[in-house]
């Protein structure tokens, strides 16, 4: 009996992972580039004068505001548990796009599962932008080293939101091929067993739902990576 071709593990965070688990390409992953290399690819020239003005010049005074409290920070919770619910909402099979496939060619069942996943994407980065800004304001006030601390995370966002963007856009795409491996299983299953036809729900659908899940709660935690940066900033003295 043929061996099956294993493919080597994927190191890295747990999002990559997941996604990695996703990914149908087989092939043997290349060399990892330098780290200065990935860098080049991240930051262009003016970003990296913009970042580098920001550490080398003297730290802005301190603004006038309200010090941060216990209530800013059981706010921040909130945005979190209330992103953590809508991940776990129902998602009506109905819904989605009606045309014969969507962007990524997958056909009608995963039309709204696309749909959620681009909706709550687009629901993550309005919620985090905006709880990340406030934040910043809020370290900005305290003393002008946390004030430069604000500047750099600022100038950061700038410049990695384009390519952070870019990157979870084709989470989707992935997700897509997913669905369409676990589909043609049980279909391939269904047809094995002589089964007169197979209906799109079952427990393989059940799996998906539940990975997508996993996958949106994976891409919260790297979305709140630099907010948890902050709220710990704004908790020292």
């Amino acid at each position: 009996m043929a061996k099956a071709s294993q493919r080597a593990p994927v190191l890295g965070p747990a999002f990559i992972r997941l996604l990695a688990r996703f990914n149908a390409d087989d092939a043997a992953p290349l060399q990892a580039p330098a780290l200065s290399e990935r860098l080049s690819q991240w930051f262009d020239w003016n970003r990296a004068i913009s970042l580098s003005r920001a550490l080398d010049n003297p730290p802005p005074p301190a603004r006038e505001g309200a010090a941060f409290s216990p209530a800013d920070e059981a706010g921040a919770a909130r945005v979190r548990a209330t992103l953590m619910d809508a991940i776990q909402a129902e998602i009506d099979p109905a819904s989605g796009p009606a045309q014969a496939g969507s962007e990524d060619g997958q056909a009608d069942g995963y039309a709204p599962y696309r749909q959620h996943y681009l909706d709550m994407q687009r629901t993550m980065q309005a919620a985090t932008g905006r709880l990340r800004g406030q934040l910043r304001d809020m370290l900005a006030r305290q003393s002008p080293p946390k004030a430069r601390l604000a500047e750099v995370d600022a100038v950061m966002e700038a410049t990695l939101s384009p390519r952070e963007h870019t990157l979870l856009s084709q989470v989707p795409a992935l997700l897509g091929q997913h669905y369409q491996r676990l589909l043609a299983a049980n279909t391939a299953a269904a047809d094995d067993a002589a089964s007169p036809a197979t209906t799109p729900a079952g427990p393989w659908l059940a799996l998906f739902v539940q990975d997508l899940r996993i996958a949106l709660l994976a891409e919260l935690d790297v979305r709140f990576h630099p907010i948890e940066g902050l709220l710990a900033a704004l908790r020292t003295r």
